[in-house]
């Protein structure tokens, strides 16, 4: 007779799971081993993930995948009509029931998020993760002809909003267990160019602020903070952007997904201060 007793298939997946972030936190994820990610079914499980501009584009396909693999998500935007239509698409593919957060960044106030950070505990009861995703393009111009207004539109949705919404929400995440922040930054973050403007500096300022909030919490939290660069993409702001490009040659959002689930999941424990290019240049 053997030995031998079968385990309980709930156990020996608890088990696999755990053996995952053990592996995550010993050898951390590169940046290839994030874009080829394949993520497990129900990686998201028992998770809360808050993306902001979930109405469109990335953030919607990130929503509804987040949803896919398990996570309940908060959907924060400015249009309504827009955060209904994906929240019905979240039911409809059985995902957790999620929640609707209406707020227009550019005007919205500190005292604001900080009212979110209390009705997300209170409803919800947890946080898990944000994926700062909504954002502006503003003007492809000189700055000396930069409109002055324009300017501090970009600068407040792309970054002072981004950022006041993170620290209203920290209480929050650095009760998760391994809470992840993910900020949307751009090639012209990273390297910023000429004619991006306020876009460009508002990304670098993204890119700066993950590492200083790295550098502030890495040995006295699980938190972790990264940014990823999403690259050319089949998106209603890339074709502002670049008007005469054909965008059958994009990637659409949902080719780049890999990576946005990896940085949410466990397996990434370890990952911090990282800026991600999900399509790398050769």
């Amino acid at each position: 007779m053997s030995d031998h007793i079968d385990q309980p298939a709930n156990q020996q997946n608890s088990q696999q799971d755990n053996q995952r972030t053990v592996q995550s936190r010993l050898q951390p994820l590169t940046h290839d081993d994030i874009r080829s990610f394949v993520p497990p079914n129900d990686c998201l499980d028992g998770k809360t993930i808050l993306v902001t501009g979930a109405g469109d584009g990335i953030g919607r396909v990130a929503a509804l995948t987040y949803a896919r693999y398990g996570a309940t998500v908060l959907l924060l935007g400015r249009t309504s009509s827009k955060l209904e239509y994906v929240y019905d698409e979240i039911e409809s593919l059985g995902g957790k029931q999620p929640a609707m957060l209406p707020m227009n960044l550019e005007g919205a106030t500190y005292a604001e998020m900080q009212q979110l950070e209390g009705l997300i505990d209170k409803e919800v009861g947890q946080l898990d993760g944000i994926l700062h995703n909504a954002g502006v393009l503003g003007q492809l111009t000189p700055l000396e002809m930069y409109d002055v207004d324009t300017f501090a539109e970009v600068m407040k949705v792309n970054f002072m909003a981004t950022f006041m919404l993170t620290q209203a929400l920290l209480p929050l995440l650095k009760d998760a267990d391994h809470g992840s922040i993910v900020f949307t930054s751009s090639t012209v973050g990273t390297h910023p160019r000429a004619f991006w403007g306020a876009y460009a500096l508002s990304k670098q300022a993204v890119e700066g602020m993950s590492n200083i909030f790295t550098q502030e919490t890495q040995n006295t939290t699980n938190l972790r903070f990264n940014c990823v660069n999403p690259g050319g993409t089949r998106t209603n702001m890339r074709a502002h952007a670049y008007p005469g490009e054909n965008p059958m040659s994009l990637k659409t959002p949902e080719d780049i997904m890999a990576g946005y689930v990896c940085l949410m999941s466990d397996d990434s424990i370890g990952v911090r201060g990282q800026v991600v290019e999900l399509q790398p240049k050769d």
